[in-house]
């Protein structure tokens, strides 16, 4: 195994590799499945984020296979408050504490584990009955289940409604150098409170990587164009284009780990790479942070 800096999950006990996996993007060939997450165990990965609605919970089966011989080395992450419908076609936001109850159950057993180190709320909104969800993940973990509990948005207004009202020790957040939303708004604000960043999409969907330009939240086809060519000018032959863009992610105090995706084992070591290089110095993050605009939360605020 490839060792990788690990870095504090906020306050818990958890330390988890900078470069994680987000494992949405596995699929259901199981054999592919399990062959990319043990590379990534072999390259030095231990933090790998699941959630009980991906794949109908077919995505934490597989998670929990591969992973099973290596279960102590590694932190596994899943995510609970969507809930299937009887159709089997969609779904409906349900974060009551007996359906969080009944979903750690759920989850355990996919996991093939007696325990999960990270839970996390799948989403919110302020009409949630917080205290409720609080009240069953304090319960779950004194019972031992998991070892700490976090939640999944990008709404400033509920993450603050949740520091307020819960020990929570990491919040999951879309965050790149074409969704600089938080920078705005949370992650000075969550560093001060000692809770983590866990930064989903740090790439854009490849974008920030080897994907042709398009357009990206509200930056147009030409924009994302232009921050590709501002990548391709800082490249060098330490750090690719995805690399970078890892990098910064990873250079704000409040990220603990990024979690890019991938279906194969080629982008997975890119992706990996990143941690092999060094951090950015304060010249090349202001170059990398002035070539995209600001962006800022027009709702949720």
């Amino acid at each position: 195994m490839v060792f990788m800096n690990k870095r504090q999950l906020g306050k818990s006990d958890l330390y988890v590799s900078e470069i994680g996996l987000g494992c949405m993007t596995l699929g259901t060939d199981g054999a592919k499945a399990v062959t990319l997450l043990e590379s990534a165990v072999e390259l030095g990965v231990t933090f790998f984020d699941t959630a009980d609605l991906y794949d109908k919970g077919e995505n934490e089966r597989l998670v929990g296979k591969a992973l099973a011989p290596v279960r102590e080395k590694v932190v596994i992450a899943t995510k609970v408050g969507n809930r299937w419908n009887d159709d089997g076609k969609s779904w409906r936001w349900d974060p009551s504490k007996a359906w969080i109850k009944e979903g750690v159950q759920r989850s355990l057993e996919r996991l093939q584990t007696d325990y999960i180190d990270l839970y996390q709320l799948h989403g919110g909104t302020l009409d949630d009955p917080i205290d409720e969800a609080t009240e069953a993940f304090e319960e779950i973990k004194s019972e031992g289940l998991i070892r700490a509990y976090g939640i999944s948005s990008i709404r400033p207004n509920v993450i603050r409604e949740w520091l307020g009202r819960s020990n929570l020790t990491s919040v999951m957040m879309q965050y790149s150098l074409l969704d600089k939303r938080p920078e705005e708004t949370v992650l000075d604000f969550l560093a001060q409170k000692g809770v983590s960043v866990i930064a989903r999409g740090p790439v854009a969907k490849g974008l920030l990587a080897d994907k042709p330009a398009a357009s990206y939240l509200d930056h147009s086809e030409q924009e994302v164009e232009k921050v590709q060519q501002g990548l391709d000018a800082l490249v060098t032959p330490e750090r690719s284009k995805g690399q970078l863009a890892l990098r910064y992610a990873l250079s704000h105090p409040a990220v603990a780990t990024v979690i890019p995706g991938t279906s194969r084992i080629e982008q997975l070591e890119e992706n990996v790479g990143a941690a092999q290089t060094s951090d950015l110095s304060q010249s090349e993050l202001a170059s990398l942070h002035d070539l995209s605009r600001a962006n800022r939360y027009e709702n949720h605020r």
